[in-house]
């Protein structure tokens, strides 16, 4: 009877063990995937190639923007170009990799002066430089030219 107790509490282990593993695979997916996209689609991911901070829209002359759709102080992110474009005095803009520096989340928002990544809560200031973490490093930029009210890769 024992022996027959014993390998009941053994399945049950094995079955609590395994419906806990599973629970803590789908959280360590979660930290380690993208977060939802501006757009609010779903998950974004790094590039491919392991290389994070290399926007996907790399042809100079790209038309990216009017310089209309970005607000004075603050920005928009371009997802699916992986480029964040902000205008932190009037007139000037810069543009950066919209890929988290942490773990290669998309940034999907520009508010309050702040750029923030959805996945571990990084933010940078609209310089592209790490405001707080778990980021370490800045966003690195992307050139672009103004031509008129159009905004292009440069």
């Amino acid at each position: 009877m024992i022996g027959r107790a014993a390998a009941g509490a053994v399945s049950r282990r094995a079955a609590i063990m395994g419906a806990g593993g599973a629970g803590l695979t789908t959280a360590l997916a979660a930290c380690a995937g993208g977060g939802p996209t501006s757009a609010g689609t779903g998950p974004s991911p790094s590039t491919p190639s392991g290389d994070t901070a290399t926007p996907t829209a790399t042809r100079s002359g790209t038309s990216l923007a009017r310089t209309s759709d970005i607000p004075k102080d603050g920005g928009k992110v371009f997802p699916d170009q992986k480029i964040v474009i902000v205008q932190p005095k009037p007139g000037g803009f810069r543009a950066f990799s919209a890929v988290c520096t942490h773990q290669g989340c998309i940034v999907d928002d520009v508010s309050a002066g702040m750029i923030n990544c959805p996945c571990h809560g990084s933010m940078f200031w609209l310089d592209g430089k790490v405001m707080s973490g778990p980021a370490t490093k800045p966003l690195p930029e992307v050139p672009i030219e103004v031509d008129g009210d159009t905004i292009r890769l440069a």
